[in-house]
């Protein structure tokens, strides 16, 4: 059914309707959360074992990791994961269980002191103002880092391929006051879209006015495929390296969704000259981080191919959740002409569009049925969503039953708002 096609006195019939079943989901007293992507208590119970592992020897790589050292984290885990992530063990950081405390320290370290080896670059307290280019619709906290740090954020719109490069490529060879971009590559958060190998490349090989420029990689969902023929993403350390632009690039990734959120740890990427300076900005801080939960990730993997087949595990559970949101959204929604949505291979989100001036209602209708969405403009810098459209989907914590709830619920909320607009 066409809503846009339908007459008034037609919208006005169905909206009665869809207001007497919204009445009955009111009247459900619900009260279920919809509002961060976390994994479910069952994804959280396939990692439970790596709390029970017996350490019988606690010398490893020449080191008693119960002590102090050991600042980049033990060479034995690092080779484990390079494996799995791909990439090189001699350009790689483990911390603490957050890749997004790392990249909180690295802009309020860039602020107190140069990022660059450049003479030219002063700390970027020091500039009158920076900025930030910001891929719309994006991840929510990368946007809280900025605001927390007075760094003004340019939104650049994102598509299927990834963010707008001509638009990027413009803007950072004019400005120099453009420090940094913000990323999410692989299955984008929220909209699960993976970054084309030409936007990748293109990237790589900006040519920035700031001589400090950085690209901020949050590979967070890295191995997070859902579904077979899974997206594959171009290395952007390695295209750098071919023009000798590493240094403008940091790459993160984290276990936060592979083990434990809470007790994972973190991993960063970047140049020789990038550590080292990393380096000096941690030594003040800590003399390392938790070498004992490196073990205990160490000892519960073994071997990459035990990793890959955990995250199959994951798949499995993640997989039934993705596949009823898109049946929901398409029984109630195909062809009305109200909503589109995204159908990600993996990741942990799905992004929705409804027209124009509808999203912040539509989760407002769904609060005070009792089910709590993402705030609408979560996924924009401000939380300013300028067509107020956007509203992110996070299938992954609830459980199936819930989860039906709650998309047939959003759908009802889509419908009644959007009759209202047409009216």
């Amino acid at each position: 059914m066409n809503y846009l096609n339908m007459t008034k006195r037609e919208l006005e019939l169905e909206y009665s309707k869809l207001n007497q079943d919204y009445k009955n989901y009111k009247n459900k007293n619900l009260k279920l959360d919809m509002s961060r992507g976390k994994p479910s208590s069952e994804q959280l119970d396939l990692s439970n074992n790596i709390l029970r592992q017996e350490i019988l020897n606690y010398n490893i790589d020449n080191l008693d990791i119960r002590n102090y050292g050991c600042l980049t984290g033990l060479e034995s885990v690092k080779k484990l994961f390079s494996e799995v992530f791909e990439t090189d063990t001699q350009n790689m950081l483990i911390g603490g269980n957050s890749s997004l405390n790392l990249m909180h320290d690295i802009i309020a370290n860039s602020m107190l002191f140069s990022s660059s080896e450049s003479k030219d670059c002063k700390p970027w307290k020091d500039y009158k103002k920076i900025k930030f280019l910001c891929p719309v619709p994006g991840y929510d906290r990368h946007f809280s880092i900025c605001e927390k740090f007075g760094i003004e954020m340019i939104n650049i719109k994102i598509n299927s391929h990834g963010p707008d490069i001509n638009k990027i490529e413009k803007l950072v060879s004019e400005d120099e006051s453009i420090k940094g971009i913000w990323c999410v590559p692989k299955y984008s958060n929220p909209t699960g879209i993976t970054y084309s190998d030409e936007i990748v490349r293109r990237l790589a090989n900006l040519n920035p006015k700031a001589k400090d420029f950085k690209i901020f990689w949050d590979n967070a969902y890295a191995i997070h495929d859902i579904f077979d023929n899974p997206d594959k993403l171009l290395d952007i350390f390695e295209e750098a390296k071919k023009n000798n632009k590493q240094d403008m690039i940091y790459i993160f990734y984290s276990t936060s969704k592979i083990t434990f959120p809470g007790s994972g740890i973190s991993f960063l990427v970047a140049s020789d000259n990038n550590l080292s300076r990393i380096k000096n900005w941690l030594a003040p801080q800590t003399i390392g981080f938790d070498k004992i939960n490196q073990l205990r990730h160490l000892l519960f993997f073994k071997n990459s191919e035990n990793i890959k087949n955990h995250m199959k595990k994951h798949a499995k559970i993640l997989a039934n959740k993705f596949l009823m949101v898109d049946q929901i959204l398409t029984k109630n929604l195909s062809g009305t002409n109200l909503a589109t949505w995204s159908k990600p291979a993996g990741g942990y989100f799905i992004s929705l569009d409804t027209l124009d001036n509808c999203a912040k209602k539509v989760v407002n209708l769904c609060n005070e049925a009792g089910v709590i969405f993402t705030p609408a403009g979560s996924t924009f810098p401000y939380g300013n969503d300028p067509d107020d459209k956007n509203i992110r989907i996070a299938p992954t914590y609830p459980s199936i039953d819930e989860l039906f709830t709650s998309i047939d619920l959003l759908c009802l909320c889509i419908k009644i708002i959007s009759i209202e607009k047409l009216i």
